[in-house]
């Protein structure tokens, strides 16, 4: 049992945790969900950190919130703290550490299939994609998926960026079928395509979340562990 709990930043309340939760209380690991906003505890010492995804855009400044949580994240990667970063977290990730994020050729929604060159790290798919910005894989990192859009993996010493989702439940997926239809159609699907996706895929996508934090996992120093 670690003696401080893994800090998870969470940008909305309709983006959670969700399996990455259940996925903790499994390894007997806990956490501390801190919602966008609120004052993030240093994350020295804590045995990893989780940054989730938004709506908003990694690259945009005038989001009230970001410069906080660059800061939590500049402090974490000096500290040597494993960073997991999900959709924008992996991009606000990659921008920490030297690489690009911008628009994404075109926005991807639905249960899509990655390319993955490290299947034990990223199983292949198909996972839940919800995104129109990409990043770019930073200096001294290493791909580890990607798909006809954007890097969808990378690696970078510890730290492991993702640019699907591999925390989401089928509930999580409807709610935002339900609650951004306009992303949907922008991304050229339906909602009855996404929902049908998570009927077909969701309870192996569980399955393979659980290698995917798994592997996140392993760059943990025992000893913060405990």
């Amino acid at each position: 049992m670690t003696a401080r709990p893994a800090l998870v930043l969470e940008h909305e309340a309709d983006a959670p945790a969700a399996l990455l939760a259940e996925w903790a209380a499994d390894r007997g690991l806990p956490i501390e969900v801190v919602p966008a906003g609120a004052p993030i505890p240093d994350p020295a010492g804590r045995p990893f950190v989780v940054a989730l995804g938004s709506e908003a855009s990694a690259y945009d400044d005038g989001v009230p919130w970001l410069a906080s949580e660059r800061t939590a994240l500049d402090r974490a990667l000096a500290a040597g703290v494993p960073v997991l970063g999900i959709c924008f977290g992996a991009q606000h990730l990659a921008r920490a550490l030297g690489g690009t994020v911008g628009p994404a050729v075109r926005p991807e929604v639905g249960w899509l299939e990655i390319d993955t060159f490290a299947a034990a790290v990223v199983p292949p798919g198909p996972w839940l994609q919800w995104h129109r910005d990409a990043f770019t894989v930073p200096p001294g990192g290493e791909l580890l998926a990607r798909s006809a859009v954007s890097a969808q993996a990378f690696r970078h010493g510890p730290h492991l960026g993702v640019q699907f989702h591999p925390e989401v439940t089928a509930a999580v997926v409807a709610g935002w079928a339900r609650d951004y239809p306009e992303s949907v159609a922008r991304a050229g699907t339906t909602v009855e395509a996404v929902l049908a996706g998570s009927e077909a895929w969701a309870a192996d996508a569980r399955r393979r979340a659980w290698a995917l934090f798994d592997a996140f996992l392993a760059s943990v120093p025992h000893a913060i562990l405990g």
